[in-house]
């Protein structure tokens, strides 16, 4: 009865918070709707695209930064090819699976296999620094300026790169977070000590800074011993990892608090010269960062929009005027902006 009442009153009061995420997504879906469907990638040559976005990251009163997969491709975190197939080559000749991606779907005949495979995604994505300082670039040019990052990826590089966490929001989830299966448990737990544990257990070796490598002779595990396999700390039910895949997805504490501060930030900066910066993010889920950027654009006649991508920037004709559309490279497109 105890828990049922905390329950309770926990959920009224994440809900007395106001929700940035489900505010913007709904403005997003609404302003959708009054855009004509004509699109646009810009008016202007690549080099003045770049010297714009330079000049409004200096001036601009405020930075909302909206961050998809892309960032993450142009750190070198990527899913597939040459680092799919160093860190999971066993997996791949056994059950053929062909990307990270795709194998955190797969259904591995044990729960030995699966937290195997699980502690090396989480590891190599989420406890390393990124092949390139993407991250770190952005950080360079935005660090002293009144900012706020609302991201999709759930990799904390942001966090490592050390942006400040106050201004970091995290919308779907942290794959250095586990939460219990038990719906009435809604809190979140750190994964961090049993990542490494179960790295060891797979007999991956530590070089000399720490770093988990694949030793000389290859010869790792596919499983974890089944003491090893995570339960949680409150009430040892399973748990699995904090990702939003439906609607069991644990939107903790933290999660809510910074869905409020990403509304009051907007509250506070709506009327200001303020630069909405899409980077990475792709067609296939607009409604997170791209539709409600899109939406707050068109109402603040001071706000600009800009997007950098590769291979798929484009904004709706109504705003093109105060937009500023780069395809390429994200990382690529720090070094233009920072040369």
């Amino acid at each position: 009865m105890y828990l049922k009442t905390r329950t309770r009153n926990t959920m009224k009061n994440y809900y007395d918070k106001r929700d940035g995420y489900r505010k913007t997504i709904q403005k997003g879906l609404m302003g959708a709707k009054s855009f004509s469907g004509k699109m646009s990638t810009g008016n202007d040559t690549r080099g003045k695209q770049i010297e714009k976005l330079k000049n409004e990251i200096q001036h601009a009163e405020a930075i909302v930064i909206g961050a998809g997969a892309g960032l993450s491709t142009s750190a070198g975190l990527t899913y597939s090819g040459e680092r799919f197939e160093k860190y999971f080559f066993d997996f791949a000749e056994k059950y053929e699976i062909r990307d990270m991606y795709s194998g955190g779907f797969y259904p591995f005949p044990d729960n030995e296999t699966g937290w195997a495979w699980w502690a090396r995604h989480i590891y190599f994505n989420r406890y390393i620094e990124p092949p390139k300082p993407v991250y770190k670039k952005l950080l360079s040019l935005i660090e002293n300026k009144n900012y706020f990052v609302i991201t999709t990826n759930v990799d904390h590089q942001f966090q490592r790169a050390g942006f400040d966490k106050k201004r970091l929001f995290y919308t779907q989830g942290d794959y250095g977070l586990f939460q219990s299966v038990n719906p009435k448990n809604q809190k979140t737990y750190d994964n961090e000590g049993w990542v490494m544990k179960a790295m060891e257990a797979q007999g991956f070796i530590r070089d000399e800074n720490g770093i988990f490598l694949i030793p000389d002779n290859r010869a790792i595990s596919m499983q974890i011993p089944s003491n090893l396999i995570p339960k949680c700390s409150d009430d040892h039910s399973d748990v699995t990892m904090n990702l939003r895949a439906d609607d069991t997805f644990v939107e903790d504490e933290g999660w809510h608090k910074a869905s409020e501060t990403y509304y009051h930030f907007l509250e506070e900066n709506k009327n200001k010269h303020i630069l909405f910066l899409e980077l990475g993010v792709g067609a296939n889920t607009p409604v997170i960062v791209k539709y409600p950027f899109w939406q707050m654009t068109k109402e603040n006649k001071k706000a600009i929009y800009a997007c950098i991508n590769y291979g798929e920037v484009f904004c709706p004709s109504e705003i093109e005027d105060r937009s500023i559309c780069i395809d390429g490279d994200v990382g690529k497109v720090f070094d233009e902006i920072m040369g």
